[in-house]
């Protein structure tokens, strides 16, 4: 999916150096958690406990929960409307055609509401399908997939969109089939949400109420209104939140982790951990061979740590990236670089000279074509790019 998402999202989730203008650390108060077990009830019900919203967030953090509302993990899912919507629905631009002459798609919008239909056979003798947006994954930076609500369970919609192609047959599906049968299981959400409430098998059925789209404040902060009734009432003993800034290397990796190393497996129910817990207590995350390939979306934290960069130093996530502000700026990436590099060390150093101090990252970070997100669309296959974090020296490219 930015993804990143989401994303396609998505996605792709970074956290920050809050150093300046933080608040003293304090994790929340949790019990001891309980070691894996096979035995482990991952079932039982999450109580939608603590939330406040970041509407809270801005009465003291206004200018950084404004920059923050413009990134991509804070737009890795919405509710659909004409602006969070990038897909045409005009005349010819809502249509995707097939590489099945019996079947094409129609995207409609109908006052506030949004809807895909599915239109199979030839004329007068066709049968069609409609269902309505209910979800919009992705920032859009790539692209975006779509969910719809069957009742209380979640489903993908057949058409996504992606910015290269504009509509598009959704990652994975087959180009000619209407297939409208794909459920959202709850990891998709986790990564892509901050809390949707998951209800007994099947495994994408939800609560259609208290859900939070999008990558929110208290996604990596721990729910907040302990935190705003301290400030409020001073009532509480402390803080009452997560200072991500504050946590052990290992705590703020497993933070990134969360989404953004794999599936996983469940060992505690999905939307149980909270920032500065270890991870491992709630998710056992794939163990890659050494020898196998990784791919390049959704594994950043293993490519990361495969890099000498991560393991002779105590960089972070947080090192490169500000989650409170949208990051677009490969020179300004590559300063982070250089706080350790010296240019004049770099092997392409005496053909560009002082000129590679710009980007660092296109050579030793470079866009790799992923497998993990595929379009079929018309007869060909298209796969988007997501930067590699596996920092290193790369075969040179062709221009270099």
């Amino acid at each position: 999916m930015e993804v990143s998402r989401v994303v396609v999202l998505v996605v792709l989730a970074y956290l920050s150096l809050f150093a300046a203008h933080a608040e003293p650390q304090s994790r929340p108060s949790t019990t001891a958690t309980a070691p894996k077990s096979s035995s482990t009830d991952i079932s039982t019900p999450i109580k939608f406990e603590g939330y406040i919203g970041d509407q809270a967030c801005e009465s003291c953090h206004a200018q950084r929960t404004q920059t923050y509302h413009q990134t991509a993990h804070f737009l890795t899912s919405r509710l659909p409307d004409k602006d969070s919507i990038l897909g045409k629905f005009a005349s010819d631009a809502g249509v995707l055609k097939t590489s099945n002459p019996d079947l094409f798609f129609r995207m409609e919008a109908k006052g506030a509401d949004f809807f895909q239909t599915a239109v199979e056979g030839e004329p007068p003798y066709t049968a069609s399908r409609t269902e309505r947006f209910g979800f919009v994954i992705g920032s859009g930076g790539k692209g975006q997939t779509y969910l719809y609500w069957k009742g209380d369970r979640l489903f993908q919609l057949p058409v996504s969109y992606w910015r290269e192609l504009g509509w598009v047959n959704s990652p994975g599906y087959r180009d000619g089939v209407p297939n409208f049968e794909r459920p959202i299981i709850p990891r998709c959400l986790e990564c892509h949400g901050t809390f949707f409430q998951p209800l007994p098998p099947p495994p994408n059925r939800y609560g259609k109420t208290g859900f939070i789209v999008g990558i929110t404040c208290e996604k990596c902060h721990g729910p907040g209104r302990a935190h705003v009734q301290h400030y409020s009432s001073k009532s509480a003993s402390d803080s009452a939140i997560v200072n991500v800034a504050r946590l052990s290397r290992d705590r703020q990796m497993d933070l990134c982790a969360w989404c953004h190393a794999g599936h996983g497996t469940p060992v505690h129910p999905w939307f149980s951990y909270r920032p500065g817990e270890p991870l491992d207590q709630y998710i056992e995350l794939p163990r890659f061979d050494p020898d196998t390939p990784i791919d390049v979306h959704g594994s950043q934290i293993e490519l990361l740590k495969k890099g000498r960069c991560f393991a002779s130093s105590g960089m972070t996530c947080v090192t490169c990236h500000d989650v409170h502000a949208p990051q677009h700026d490969l020179a300004e990436f590559s300063q982070r670089c250089l706080g350790c590099h010296k240019a004049e060390n770099c092997g392409m150093f005496p053909k560009h000279g002082k000129q590679i101090v710009s980007n660092c990252i296109d050579c030793h970070m470079p866009l790799q074509e992923t497998n993990l997100i595929v379009f079929d669309t018309n007869g060909k296959k298209a796969r988007p790019r997501v930067r590699s974090h596996w920092i290193k020296i790369y075969a040179e490219q062709p221009g270099s």
